[in-house]
């Protein structure tokens, strides 16, 4: 069991939609927090939601290796070593491949997968020789199915997936451990992402959008109990089960997204 009373706790993309409540319930739960994002005004109200538990923050743009990097430097230099590293980190980009500027899907793998392995790699030294510390890796259900449109993000995310099961595995008997979470659409600014290539935009149909503030709790609740693996709404495990079980339906599920988010965006336009 992790316990987050009195951990120190690290929080990327603590100004997000899923950052913000992390601040929040993490602050609840007792915890000390260390906050990054990747500018002042985007951390000015994660901070002001810290309040007193705040232990740290700093800027950093983890899309590169020097922003991980000054992250290690700035915890080592104020004794802030995580307890738990929460890699909530992450953009989007939708478009088929060729239509996504190069640019932006290379800066999307950047944060999405390089930033949590560079960190842990600079963290986990510290933790094995402490004998204990958390990895939370915020993974999606993209992380288990293809779709279309998505590719780069479902890359990162099959990617990040991957790296945190493999994590635990090498962690066993450290005393460190691993838990990957895999919301699907949830109500922050990843939906709002930039579209490349689409004669109608895309909307995520209402119905199957979740609350932040409910993957979270889900969240701690997983990590309380060391989790490897949680689904933290109500279509994460159904859809994570059709493609293991039922994976002949996942084509057909993909086209009816697509054409429920075609008419979504029509009536929001």
């Amino acid at each position: 069991m992790t316990d987050p009373l009195n951990k120190t706790v690290l929080i990327t993309g603590a100004a997000g939609g899923f950052g913000r409540q992390m601040v929040r319930q993490f602050r609840a739960a007792g915890a000390k927090l260390v906050l990054t994002d990747v500018s002042d005004d985007a951390l000015r109200d994660a901070i002001e939601d810290a309040g007193s538990d705040l232990k740290a923050s700093v800027v950093a743009d983890l899309a590169t290796e020097k922003g991980c990097s000054s992250i290690a430097e700035f915890c080592a230099s104020r004794d802030a070593i995580p307890d738990i590293l929460v890699n909530n980190a992450g953009i989007a980009v939708a478009g088929r491949t060729d239509h996504v500027p190069q640019d932006h899907w290379e800066t999307l793998m950047q944060l999405n997968l390089l930033a949590p392995m560079r960190l842990c790699s600079l963290f986990i030294p510290a933790m094995i020789e402490r004998g204990s510390g958390h990895i939370v890796n915020i993974s999606s259900l993209a992380g288990w199915i293809g779709a279309r449109g998505l590719s780069s993000y479902c890359a990162s995310k099959f990617g990040l997936r991957g790296f945190g099961e493999s994590l635990a595995y090498e962690l066993k008997d450290t005393g460190v451990q691993v838990t990957n979470i895999y919301p699907s659409f949830s109500r922050t600014p990843i939906l709002d992402s930039p579209q490349y290539g689409y004669d109608e935009p895309r909307v995520v149909p209402e119905s199957l959008i979740s609350e932040p503030a409910d993957v979270v709790a889900r969240v701690i609740k997983g990590v309380r109990r060391n989790r490897l693996h949680v689904f933290p709404d109500r279509h994460a495990p159904v859809i994570h089960y059709i493609a293991r079980f039922i994976p002949w339906l996942v084509p057909m599920l993909d086209r009816r997204l697509d054409a429920r988010s075609v008419e979504a965006g029509k009536r929001a336009g």
